[in-house]
């Protein structure tokens, strides 16, 4: 346990009043499963991937938030092998979003 207000312990992606995504968004958990995790190539095909949906998009890691749209927020995550990230989308196509995103971080980003 830490004294640090906001503390969130490593892959706790438990909804807390303010880190629930918004009403009506797409979400699932997936875990970075690549050898290098969640670097500057991965960020670059994960970004590729979502500019293909209509959707907002984000990515969520241990208390912290980002766009899925965003390789140096993806990055700023620094999301290493096993961490464990929840994707969010809303929009026309988040369902098919978030599907995607996830299938492309369980293949390991097409790298391995």
């Amino acid at each position: 346990m830490s004294d640090r207000p906001g503390y969130e312990p490593p892959g706790d992606e438990r909804p807390t009043q303010d880190s629930r995504p918004p009403s009506g968004a797409v979400c699932r958990i997936a875990t970075i499963c690549n050898q290098r995790g969640l670097h500057a190539r991965a960020a670059a095909r994960f970004v590729k991937t979502a500019g293909l949906f209509d959707a907002e998009i984000w990515v969520r890691k241990n208390g912290t938030e980002v766009s899925g749209r965003s390789i140096m927020g993806l990055m700023m995550l620094a999301a290493a092998p096993g961490a464990v990230i929840r994707l969010a989308a809303t929009g026309p196509d988040a369902e098919a979003a978030v599907t995607a995103l996830a299938k492309l971080v369980e293949c390991k980003f097409d790298e391995d």
